[in-house]
């Protein structure tokens, strides 16, 4: 069974410019991920699609394949996730290469461990999902949370639950942003 890694690792970051291959813990965050991934021996590839020549040095550095720059398209500040891995699997399609299973590790979660991917790819596996995703409980109710009016003033975003005490209401979650 033909398993794929794609890590999208664009080189136009605005808000920390540079932050794929920008130095955690003495090396380039991004070769967190990388290690990550080929250490859990789940995939026939480890790829990086990235735009940037630095990134794809770094990322052949620590073992990763380059095999293709993305597209100017999907290098902007508005191209989504699912726009990179679409055209990373047309573009290996192209080459007559396919693959059964595709995970996404972002090049920014050094904390995603080899355990934590093959725990998720068994659960994908021996319950026949879709997908699976690593998610985080919110640290404070949902529920309770603001909204900054264009006035300044703040007001309850769910309004219903303003007096609602935080034990008794749902536990909520979202996406840990580390894979797919």
């Amino acid at each position: 069974m033909a398993n794929l890694c794609i890590i999208p690792a664009r080189g136009g970051s605005k808000r920390i410019p540079g932050k794929n291959i920008k130095n955690f813990l003495c090396k380039p965050i991004i070769a967190y991920s990388i290690e990550t991934a080929l250490k859990s021996r789940l995939f026939d590839e480890v790829m990086v699609s990235t735009d940037d020549s630095e990134i794809a040095k770094v990322a052949l550095k620590y073992g990763a394949k380059v095999p293709f720059i993305r597209s100017e398209k999907n290098a902007d500040d508005f191209a989504t996730t699912l726009d990179v891995l679409k055209e990373v699997v047309a573009s290996y399609k192209i080459n007559n290469k396919s693959f059964n299973h595709i995970c996404c590790i972002y090049p920014t979660a050094p904390f995603v461990s080899a355990v934590k991917l093959n725990e998720a790819y068994k659960k994908l596996i021996d319950n026949s999902y879709d997908s699976v995703i690593p998610v985080m409980k919110f640290s404070f109710p949902i529920q309770r949370s603001f909204e900054i009016q264009t006035d300044g003033k703040v007001r309850y975003k769910f309004s219903e639950f303003q007096n609602s005490r935080s034990q008794d209401l749902t536990e909520c979650f979202h996406d840990a942003g580390q894979f797919y």
